[in-house]
């Protein structure tokens, strides 16, 4: 199914799996517009289009501040007819995140963020596909989120959880309306987010995970399959990390 001509909405699109998610999507012929907190962020990746594909469209947004975020949609729906693909990739963590470490300020900053996010930008998403009977949303989640290992941490494990639990829970709420939502779940991927450990990874075990664009495939093939298929939840992880 191609995919040229649609419209998407990419969160998180200023770095990482955001980034290549949007550039794979432009690729695509598909007109793309991204949302992040950082404007300057936003117009380097828009800048990365070439003179074949689609213009990306910028907006400034914080997921976890609600009224931004329906200021985008909004501006999302002054913009284009319709919503058809809407991808949650935006999401952060901590240096400091086992119990004994994480502070009550951060758990809200990975909840905020993280779950209320995706919460967010689908409350104000899905009326933009209920009346064509027809969409998807998207949610980048992690192997946090079928798993907690010590890794991801307390805050984060719980946050991926939840955003789980959410795609879950709505994609069944939006049967009636055909719209499918689909968690993708993937394992080490070198983006910027890896920098917040505690121990940040070196270059040779960056060069043996995923990256973001092993993501971003992940997204056209679920994005490319016809409205009669619908993938609950997909996992994707690096050849060398057990899923455990």
């Amino acid at each position: 199914m191609t995919l040229a001509g649609q419209n998407a909405l990419v969160l998180g699109g200023g770095s990482g799996m955001g980034e290549a998610i949007a550039l794979a999507l432009a690729k695509e012929g598909v007109n793309v517009a991204i949302a992040g907190r950082r404007l300057e962020k936003l117009d380097a990746v828009a800048a990365q289009s070439t003179q074949n594909e689609n213009e990306i469209l910028t907006h400034t947004g914080d997921v976890g501040d609600r009224e931004s975020v329906k200021a985008l949609f909004e501006w999302f729906a002054g913009k284009f007819d319709r919503l058809h693909l809407l991808v949650n990739s935006a999401g952060v963590n901590v240096p400091k995140r086992s119990m004994g470490e994480l502070s009550p300020e951060d758990w809200d900053k990975l909840m905020r963020i993280n779950a209320t996010g995706a919460f967010n930008c689908m409350h104000f998403g899905l009326p933009l596909m209920r009346p064509h009977k027809a969409g998807l949303i998207i949610n980048i989640s992690s192997i946090a989120g079928l798993r907690a290992s010590h890794l991801g941490g307390v805050g984060y494990n719980a946050s991926k959880f939840a955003m789980n639990a959410l795609g879950t829970s709505a994609s069944g709420d939006e049967l009636e309306n055909n719209i499918r939502i689909t968690t993708i779940c993937p394992g080490e991927v070198d983006t910027p987010i890896l920098d917040d450990r505690p121990v940040p990874p070196n270059a040779e075990h960056r060069a043996t995970i995923l990256k973001a664009t092993d993501v971003a495939e992940m997204v056209i093939a679920v994005a490319k399959l016809p409205a009669r298929a619908h993938v609950p939840e997909l996992t994707i992880k690096p050849t060398s990390q057990l899923f455990v």
